[in-house]
């Protein structure tokens, strides 16, 4: 019995120095395995990167270095004409006030250099209708500034200041923005100065909101509010990536949700601008609507793709090249139409005099028809309830 106990006590000795120099270099073989869940979800968990320790996101000041130079604020004067001044007595007993109040209305926005010698690209509604236009730079000159040309479809307008050597900014590749990457929004909001605020791209490609008549929005969370039209949008090396245009508002405030025209459309327009004085578009004298899966059947079409013509000008473009209401156009040029936010873009980027081939479905058939383009007239941009208008 003895010799037993004995035995007994050596192997349970034994037994605890192994588990000893188990905890003490191996800890990890005495953890439990954990039971997999028996619901049969299987959750995917990506390791640490090897040797990289988590760190926060690094610092956007090497950035906003670089673009806030390149950034100006826009004060506009407005003189506002009142029918009432010219009657000699009522300027008799208020002069040139208006219930105590000079008449003159006063804008601010913001603005990027794009060039050294002194072009910069803001919104058209921020210079609309100005008499007088100041920009203050960064180093806190003040200049005047001229309109060289806008475009009130996209929303851009091109100012030009005397000066040499200005600080421009780095213009982005246009297909280099993902959803989801960091961007920075600098401005002058409410006037308080140059502001810079920090979100990713929340989406791309926005359409058909009723803000221009030619969308294409980036839609992103940096806080953007009042006066921070017409500045940056840029990514995280400070290039410039979108034009800040406006924001969905409930209060006037920001609410993380703005908008910024991308930077391959804003060169595209300025370049024009500053070329040719004006954009000018191609344009054949049809009014469509999108096709619903319930106008498609009633065609009988495979599927909802491309845009019913509603309308068609007489003595038109497209009249004289025999397209007729209830026509629905597939292609451009043999690009497809999707709907008609794309066919406004493919008849926009038609150059006036030039010839296009359009293809359309009209009683189960498909046909080819030729028509030359003519030149968009000048419209300004309609709100979501206002009539379609020729394209």
């Amino acid at each position: 019995m003895r010799k037993l106990w004995l035995l007994f006590a050596q192997t349970t000795t034994v037994v605890l120095g192994v588990l000893f120099v188990i905890a003490l270099f191996k800890p990890d073989l005495l953890q439990m395995r954990q039971r997999p869940p028996q619901s049969g979800l299987t959750i995917r968990q990506a390791p640490a990167p090897a040797g990289v320790p988590l760190a926060p996101v690094e610092s956007f000041a090497p950035a906003a270095q670089k673009v806030i130079p390149a950034v100006v604020n826009v004060f506009t004067q407005q003189k506002v004409r009142t029918p009432a001044l010219q009657d000699p007595i009522f300027r008799y007993f208020f002069g040139d006030r208006l219930d105590g109040r000079p008449r003159q209305a006063s804008n601010l926005g913001s603005g990027v250099i794009v060039s050294a010698n002194g072009y910069i690209l803001t919104n058209h509604h921020v210079v609309e209708a100005a008499d007088e236009i100041q920009v203050a730079l960064a180093d806190g000159r003040t200049v005047r500034a001229s309109v060289v040309g806008a475009d009130p479809e996209t929303d851009l307008a091109v100012l030009k200041i005397d000066g040499a050597d200005l600080p421009a900014i780095t213009f982005a590749q246009s297909d280099s923005l993902r959803v989801g990457d960091w961007v920075l929004a600098v401005g002058n909001p409410f006037g308080v100065g140059q502001t810079v605020t920090a979100g990713i791209v929340s989406a791309l490609g926005r359409t058909q909101l009723g803000i221009n008549t030619f969308e294409n929005f980036i839609q992103t969370d940096a806080a953007i509010n009042p006066g921070n039209s017409g500045g940056a949008l840029v990514d995280a090396a400070g290039n410039l990536v979108g034009v800040n245009s406006a924001i969905y508002s409930r209060t006037g405030g920001s609410q993380g949700i703005g908008f910024a025209i991308p930077v391959s459309i804003a060169r595209q327009v300025m370049e024009q601008i500053i070329r040719e004085g004006g954009v000018t578009r191609g344009w054949v004298g049809i009014e469509v609507q999108d096709l619903t899966p319930e106008l498609a059947e009633s065609f009988n079409l495979r599927n909802a793709r491309g845009a019913l013509i509603a309308g068609v000008l007489k003595n038109g473009p497209a009249d004289n090249s025999g397209v007729r209401p209830g026509d629905v156009l597939l292609a451009v040029n043999g690009k497809p139409v999707t709907d008609s936010s794309s066919l406004l873009n493919l008849i926009a980027a038609l150059k006036p005099g030039e010839s296009a081939r359009l293809t359309v479905a009209r009683k189960q058939q498909t046909l080819d028809l030729t028509v030359q383009a003519g030149r968009r007239p000048a419209q300004r941009a309609q709100a979501p309830e206002a009539e379609p208008e020729l394209n």
